[in-house]
């Protein structure tokens, strides 16, 4: 009997890779509560999984996509005259646990299919940008907010970086296509500890230091206003984001694996 126990747990176990494609988004400043919202582009990606069990595995995932959104997209007059927008390509490597619903096992004519739950933690690396004079033009190292400026230093604002911890959490479900091959659909979302995907946080720096320490360039993509509040062109102080909460990516995929461990035997009830 054990021996019979042994194998079964062993044949419940398999290994796959996994090659995706979908969609990104974010929740952030210029895309406050619009879960979908913002302007949507391909992403791809792939993975490794461990299936320990018919319950459980392990999923070693990556994916890239685009994030982008746009102030001029708003329902909300304020973000429309503040008139800011960004986009960033993201990129996530990331290990996640996977809890079936059902029993799942691939091949299995009679565990064939199930929703599943996941969570992890995953590393990411970032990049904003913004369209300037018909280019796309990297913003972090520009500092937009006075990052790397005298009145930075005076008001407690600092550089971020460009990588970045993640915890994604997130639901799917996948269905068996054959002995080999299991179709797999998923949506989840990344908690970050940064505010800066979309390179909006806290107050407009002072337009004449920028321009002084910074450059033209810097202090026309810090503020891009269509009317300045109070008609005063220079907003130093004035709120540009809001700094209390920080930014979140989701992703939403579909993707094909197949089976790259032993092949399963056809005779499923003998075990």
């Amino acid at each position: 009997m054990a021996f019979v126990s042994n194998a079964q747990r062993q044949f419940d176990q398999s290994k796959e890779i996994g090659l995706a494609l979908g969609t990104s988004y974010y929740l952030g400043d210029i895309n406050p509560d619009k879960h979908l919202g913002g302007r949507l582009t391909a992403g791809y990606g792939g993975y490794y999984r461990h299936n320990f069990s018919r319950r459980i595995s392990l999923r070693i995932n990556f994916f890239q996509g685009r994030v982008e959104a746009w102030d001029a997209d708003s329902p909300n007059p304020w973000q429309q005259n503040r008139n800011l927008h960004f986009r960033n390509d993201i990129s996530e490597m990331s290990a996640l646990a996977e809890i079936n619903y059902l029993d799942h096992q691939l091949g299995n004519p009679g565990d064939r299919f199930t929703a599943f739950l996941f969570a992890g933690l995953g590393v990411f690396n970032h990049m904003p940008e913004a369209e300037f004079n018909g280019q796309w033009t990297p913003l972090q190292p520009l500092g937009t907010e006075g990052q790397g400026t005298s009145w930075a230093e005076a008001h407690g604002v600092e550089s971020y970086g460009t990588s970045g911890i993640s915890m994604p959490i997130g639901f799917g479900f996948k269905s068996n296509l054959g002995p080999f091959t299991t179709f797999c659909f998923d949506w989840g979302v990344r908690k970050t500890w940064t505010d800066y995907l979309d390179d909006v946080s806290g107050i407009y720096a002072d337009r004449g230091v920028l321009l002084q320490e910074k450059g033209p360039t810097t202090a026309s993509l810090a503020d891009r206003s269509e009317v300045p509040e109070g008609g005063d062109l220079n907003q130093g102080g004035m709120q540009r984001g809001d700094p209390s909460r920080a930014d979140v990516f989701g992703f939403i995929t579909a993707s094909l694996s197949f089976r790259i461990s032993k092949k399963p035997t056809t005779c499923w009830s003998e075990i």
